[in-house]
């Protein structure tokens, strides 16, 4: 299995596998921001939506492979603010059912924290359905628990559903006082 980066091009020309990765995870019931049943139209349109911030730097995209097939994703999405510009969102990690249970929720993680460091990134953060299959993943790989907010969003069978924020410190560029140190990086 490999792991690479889309760059907007590329995000485009996978938008209709990224969408049937997309449709499984909401059929799978993950509350990932979509209800279900997901339009196949919508789906493909919301990855096509998604070329514009990769290419303008404010969203890194990767997909896992299985030989030319996408089975998993994972991006970060870049803060424009100046104050921010130290953390970074985690969103949409997903993985096939198909590819469950073979450690690419884990891989795909460690891809993602790996380029937050490189880019400067010393926090990022992610919110995920409270006492969903995912809580198990963040904390077991060092995610530190920020809280819970009730009702947060709907479930893809609508019902509501409390979300926890997680975030964790990564890499170097705050110094012992809590300052930034040198996190203007380029996000390459």
């Amino acid at each position: 299995m490999t792991v690479r980066r889309l760059e907007a091009p590329q995000l485009l020309a996978a938008a209709d596998e990224l969408a049937d990765l997309l449709i499984d995870t909401v059929e799978d019931g993950a509350s990932i921001g979509f209800l279900a049943p997901l339009d196949r139209t919508a789906a493909v349109d919301w990855w096509r939506e998604r070329a514009g911030a990769a290419a303008a730097g404010h969203l890194a995209v990767w997909v896992a492979l299985r030989g030319d097939r996408i089975v998993g994703t994972v991006s970060l999405a870049f803060p424009a603010k100046p104050n921010s510009r130290h953390r970074a969102e985690l969103v949409k990690l997903m993985v096939h059912r198909e590819a469950r249970g073979e450690g690419l929720g884990r891989r795909l993680l460690t891809v993602a924290e790996d380029a937050a460091v490189a880019t400067g990134i010393t926090l990022p953060h992610l919110d995920t359905e409270t006492d969903s299959p995912a809580e198990h993943l963040y904390r077991s790989t060092g995610w530190t628990r920020a809280g819970v907010i009730p009702d947060y969003a709907a479930s893809p069978d609508g019902v509501l559903r409390p979300t926890t924020l997680y975030y964790k410190r990564v890499g170097t560029g705050v110094d012992t006082a809590g300052r930034l140190v040198a996190t203007d990086g380029p996000r390459t």
